[in-house]
């Protein structure tokens, strides 16, 4: 795909180079936020990326982005929406990151390193001082060049970093040591093995960092590698035989496709747009972008979703959203979108971090002072406060977090779970009540007409067929799944729909418009819920009606004559299937001890059969969209017999437009992607396919991904608190230092990366 034009753009997607700790992700931070016109921006560690967000932007916003980031001393350059593609060589094997520097600087220090290991063994062995002087000058200035290039720059911009720390820290005992060893009465008491050894850890700790930040990224480059490089596209007005060799077709790139562009998919290939079938029939693999294990069989008219792998046949596609505006586009950015977000526990920790490395210079100074006068030994003194300030590296404090979130909504999205807001990860352990919306969620929501009523006494076959064709009539162009239902009807007998002029919708009651043919031709006749009827002067009329369709927990309209005094036509009954996981999800919820609900604008009678079929605990019945958001707010806020107001958490599942408030309104929003576009943009949520045991799976990843957030954070502040005080007391040599703050970064990424092992409870592969 072609990368979108930065310029001129109110948001930008930024990749920086340079970061190495919590202290960082705040510098950068607050210079971006410090640019004219910038009205928000977040910076990740784990991704390595800025968003920001401009209010008043201009033909040079980028370039005052990258200048304000550069003049902190980091690098940084705009972002491609594929990502890059090509060999990152910082991560190559001889890279700032890569293993052969690693090796050889331990190569290096080994010689060193080694008396320090002999010691306890009972062998006193030590390699000459000139040797260790030669071996460890190397690995202090080429190996560990890095920490003085980052700490100088960070030192030019006013702030603190982990290399600032780092360089430090080594430069002190390489100094110490260089200082013995010209002063020949001391007797070469050296440390240069703290030097050496704490570069060489850090390294290895890059390194290891480097290949646990690319797999927590794993699941975003899946993604991103569904997209073909080009599309075979074919001109509209050729047919192509199934059965021929398919021969007739431009490859093109894949940026060059356009709405309605006809491609061809060749049996075993990724479909390379959004769109629908035009001929050819074949099971598509949709797992990578939907979580459903099982292919889904596709026929002509079927909606096909780009990236997805076509199965056994040839298959022509009408292009209808390619690039930004493809369904997988648009994952890969609410997921990206997601990892680059805060939690607002993570705004606690960028408070920390802000004034940790000043902090912790401060502690190394104080401590270095008390050991001099404590031991009257300059050499102790610096050996402590080196230990301190290696010890102290921020750097698992600002993975703790990104690296949980990464992992966690990366599994997700592999499964069709996309979290889009990362304040669910803190909400989603307190959720103990779940609502469902009826149709399309705890239905298939693929209704059926069941039954006509026709008002009229012993009403003939034609006057049914008429109701039938009016009705569809009035639904035309609708995308509602009662029209739906209304107009395959239609089609089944052989009918046509009697089109109809000036047709408008009546939010939360139905549709009206005036047939243009016909026993009503010309009249306005309206098609509503009997719910929306409640003050019709026959409503009793009605509901008598319709009572039995009712009891059989079918959706049940009117047609009403507007015109004639508001006459009662005839009553129209759809039924809807119960997905069949439907009670398994909400047994499984009340085992969890999580309660649920139901709403439903159908009648009592209908929502209260479905709901006792399942098990649903409440049922709130004949709700208006408008209400449904109202008993969210209760539900939330619910008085108990006590008296007492207890705050409860809510979850609200739906797919609706009617939905999208209830979905805003809870503290949790799952969205069916099967619903529209608004229930999902309110959604904190959306559930990639229909079923609903990715309602469960959808609490338990995010369970498990806070959990992750919590563990993380404990151990980066354990070593801390643990390491400083152990350091400042002679505890800790700078050699141990090192290795305990690598651990504690590898050890914070490991511990994310946990998270890959998940595996949902509707996972059938």
């Amino acid at each position: 795909m072609s990368t979108p034009n930065q310029e001129n753009s109110s948001f930008f997607t930024l990749d920086i180079g340079g970061m190495t700790c919590a202290s960082c992700v705040s510098r950068v931070e607050k210079a971006l936020m410090n640019t004219p016109g910038v009205e928000a921006a977040t910076v990740n560690l784990a991704t390595e990326q800025a968003r920001i967000r401009f209010l008043t932007p201009s033909t040079d916003s980028l370039e005052k982005l990258i200048t304000a980031i550069q003049k902190m001393g980091y690098e940084a350059s705009p972002s491609s929406p594929l990502g890059d593609q090509s060999n990152n060589t910082k991560n190559s094997y001889w890279g700032e990151n890569g293993l052969g520097r690693v090796l050889i600087s331990f190569a290096l220090s080994a010689p060193i390193a080694l008396p320090m290991l002999l010691m306890p063994l009972g062998i006193h062995w030590a390699l000459a001082p000139k040797w260790q002087l030669l071996l460890a000058t190397p690995v202090q200035f080429f190996f560990g060049w890095r920490f003085y290039r980052s700490g100088f720059k960070s030192l030019l911009a006013g702030i603190g970093n982990m290399d600032l720390l780092v360089a430090l820290g080594t430069s002190s005992a390489y100094g110490l040591s260089v200082y013995e060893l010209l002063n020949q009465s001391n007797g070469h008491q050296l440390y240069f093995e703290g030097a050496v050894v704490v570069i060489s850890m850090v390294l290895l700790g890059k390194w290891l960092e480097a290949k646990a930040k690319k797999e927590t990224g794993e699941a975003i480059r899946s993604l991103k590698k569904l997209w073909p490089e080009s599309a075979k596209v074919i001109n509209p007005y050729t047919s192509i035989d199934q059965s021929a060799n398919p021969d007739q077709y431009r490859n093109i790139p894949l940026e060059q496709v356009l709405p309605g562009d006809h491609v061809l998919v060749l049996p075993g290939e990724r479909i390379p747009v959004d769109g629908k079938i035009l001929a050819g029939i074949s099971n598509i693999d949709e797992s990578l972008l939907t979580g459903e294990s099982i292919p889904v069989l596709k026929m002509v008219d079927s909606k096909v979703i780009g990236g997805s792998l076509n199965g056994e046949s040839l298959l022509i596609i009408e292009a209808m959203a390619v690039g930004t505006e493809s369904v997988l586009a648009k994952i890969i950015t609410l997921v990206e979108d997601t990892q680059t977000q805060k939690p607002p526990i993570q705004k606690l920790v960028d408070q920390v971090s802000a004034i940790f490395v000043p902090s912790v210079i401060l502690i190394a100074v104080i401590s270095a002072i008390a050991n001099w006068i404590a031991y009257d030994s300059m050499s102790i003194a610096i050996l402590r406060s080196v230990s301190i300030l290696v010890i102290a590296c921020p750097c698992a404090l600002g993975l703790a977090t990104p690296a949980a979130i990464m992992a966690g909504t990366g599994i997700a999205a592999k499964f069709g779970i996309l979290i889009k807001d990362p304040q669910v990860l803190e909400e989603a352990h307190r959720i103990d009540i779940v609502v469902f919306d009826k149709t399309g969620t705890i239905t298939v929501g693929d209704p059926s007409l069941t039954a006509i009523i026709p008002f009229e006494i012993n009403p003939s076959e034609m006057l049914l067929n008429e109701i039938l064709s009016t009705t569809a009539g009035l639904q035309l162009g609708s995308e509602h799944p009662l029209a739906k239902a209304l107009l395959a009807a239609v089609k089944i007998k052989g009918l046509q729909p009697i089109s109809s002029v000036d047709n408008k919708a009546i939010p939360g009651i139905g549709l009206q418009g005036k047939p243009s043919a016909g026993l009503w031709a010309n009249k306005n006749l309206c098609i509503q819920s009997v719910q929306s009827l409640k003050n019709h002067p026959q409503y009793e009329l009605i509901n008598e009606y319709a009572q039995t369709q009712f009891e059989a927990g079918q959706t049940v309209s009117a047609l009403i004559d507007v015109d004639l005094e508001q006459t009662p036509l005839a009553i129209i009954a759809f039924g809807d299937t119960v997905k069949p996981n439907a009670k398994t999800t909400i047994k499984s919820l009340h085992s969890l001890g999580i309660k649920t609900a139901m709403i439903s604008g159908d009648n009592i009678a209908a929502a209260n059969k479905v709901g006792k079929s399942i098990g649903i605990g409440k049922v709130y019945a004949q709700i208006m969209p408008a209400y449904k958001a109202e008993i969210i707010k209760d539900l939330q806020t619910k008085i108990h017999n006590s008296g007492n107001i207890k705050r409860h958490w809510v979850a609200m599942i739906g797919d609706g437009i009617n939905d999208a408030p209830a979905l805003a309104a809870a503290d949790i929003g799952m969205a069916m992607s099967t619903g529209t576009d608004v229930a999902m943009q309110a959604a904190g949520i959306t559930l990639m396919h229909g079923d609903l045991n990715l309602v469960i799976d959808a609490i338990d990843i995010s369970k498990r991904t806070w959990n992750k957030i919590r563990q993380n954070l404990f151990w980066a502040f354990i070593f801390n608190a643990i390491g400083i005080p152990l350091a400042a007391l002679g505890l800790l040599s700078p050699a141990l230092a090192g290795s305990a703050m690598a651990l504690s970064s590898f050890f914070v990424l490991s511990n994310a990366l946990l998270l890959k092992q998940w595996k949902p409870t509707s996972f059938t592969r």
